[in-house]
């Protein structure tokens, strides 16, 4: 068996480096702020499109590799008890992408926090 990495541990970096960068938001109700947006010029949207948020999109992904894991769980686990209808072929394949997901999602991770460390490492 390979040596995996705990997804709530995982889990827990991904929000903690969120709350790191959330300090660097800009505060809300800026463009109504005397010497703001609205001062130089700017006109308010009137109907914005939502665009998710990088974090959502991190976690609708996390969610998702979560997902494959425990698909890939529950179906070995239906092959051990002998539930007809769940093949090897498809046990191994499931494991496998269940595997290749979270290696992906750790390498992103890694390259998140790598840059982060760079962003926060240059000089002002």
């Amino acid at each position: 068996m390979t040596d995996r990495v705990d997804i709530s541990r995982l889990l827990g970096e991904m929000r903690s480096l969120k709350a790191q960068t959330q300090v660097f938001q800009r505060p809300q109700g800026i463009a109504d702020a005397p010497g703001g947006l609205r001062s130089l010029g700017a006109v308010p949207v009137e109907n914005p499109t939502k665009v998710p948020s990088f974090g959502d999109l991190m976690t609708q992904a996390i969610n998702k590799v979560n997902d494959v894991q425990k698909s890939s769980s529950d179906m070995a686990e239906a092959y051990e008890r002998g539930v007809a209808g769940v093949d090897i072929t498809d046990v191994m394949i499931a494991s496998q992408k269940s595997s290749v997901a979270f290696q992906a999602t750790v390498q992103v991770r890694n390259k998140l926090i790598e840059a982060y460390r760079d962003v926060m490492n240059m000089p002002i």
